[in-house]
């Protein structure tokens, strides 16, 4: 018997996805959230282009423009939609730069930690025995600390930048899909598609990634959608803290905790206008986490 009669078409998988993303469509919330994501993800990588300065290029900023409320003009003659902060930077531009880091942060991390998830969940569930005790029980440690402390001790050792706070942010995230993907593969493991791919001379890595993986890739995906926010809020309570980016990088963290001392003052949009770029960017993703969430529980397929 082949591998490929056993195995799930690929032909059954593609109208599965049109099936989730027709069903997707009927939930009008959870298209809105997409659209917000959209909008966000093109402001915030058009930000070059989309707005009127360079918020950190330090040697363009007029100091004679700090703290200018929302819709006032500046000495650039272009309207600062929501204001300036203490240095004169439009922050409006400075959100938005700050929403980039924040997405480039988050995907690059949540993709990070799913490789390394999946590897670890697939080596584990596959090979079992002494290395899956041993990979699961270092899995289990990690979760059960909380996920903003490791990444704080994480960057306390590697320092302040781009590079490290990825790093952190994949080492402390990666167990959540490294858990997900050794439910759901050792469940896969013992059904006939995959015992006949290891009957033949197929090498490990092709039934593994090939075979295995494709069939457990639901649950990562629900993973995947929440863990992008979860990465975004990581890195601007990081930076909230001054831990996490250096002041030269744009963040939203770091924008919240500027203003943050202006809060009970009439200067308040310091604080409040990032704060709320971040709450709108999380609550998006995590409405399109959940949608996707209902539609790929097993028990609707029942």
């Amino acid at each position: 018997m082949s591998v490929a009669a056993i195995a799930p078409p690929a032909e059954t998988r593609t109208l599965r996805l049109r099936q989730i993303w027709s069903d997707y469509r009927r939930s009008p919330v959870a298209v809105l959230a997409l659209v917000v994501i959209a909008l966000l993800l093109v402001a915030a990588f058009g930000a070059p282009w989309l707005t009127p300065q360079d918020p950190y290029d330090m040697a363009a900023l007029d100091w004679a423009d700090a703290f200018l409320p929302p819709g006032e003009v500046g000495s650039g003659e272009y309207v600062h939609w929501l204001g300036t902060d203490n240095v004169g930077r439009d922050m409006l531009s400075a959100i938005l730069y700050g929403l980039r880091t924040s997405f480039v942060i988050g995907l690059t991390a949540n993709l990070l930690a799913l490789a390394a998830g999946v590897v670890v969940g697939l080596s584990a569930a596959y090979f079992g025995g002494r290395l899956e005790a041993l990979l699961m029980r270092i899995v289990d440690l990690q979760l059960s600390m909380p996920a903003i402390l490791l990444a704080l001790v994480l960057v306390a050792v590697l320092g302040q930048g781009l590079a490290q706070i990825i790093v952190a942010l994949v080492i402390a995230q990666y167990a959540y899909f490294a858990r997900t993907t050794h439910g759901a593969a050792s469940a896969e493991r013992r059904k006939d598609y995959i015992e006949a791919a290891r009957s033949t001379p197929l090498p490990t890595s092709r039934v593994l990634f090939r075979h295995l993986l494709p069939n457990v890739l639901p649950p990562l995906i629900v993973v995947a959608s929440v863990q992008v926010a979860s990465a975004i809020a990581l890195e601007a309570t990081l930076s909230f803290l001054g831990v996490g980016l250096p002041l030269t990088e744009p963040s939203l963290g770091s924008l919240i905790s500027n203003g943050f001392k202006y809060i009970h003052s009439d200067r308040h949009w310091l604080s409040i206008y990032p704060g709320v770029a971040l709450m709108i960017a999380v609550i998006a993703i995590n409405l399109v986490g959940d949608r996707v969430r209902h539609l790929l529980d097993p028990r609707r397929r029942r």
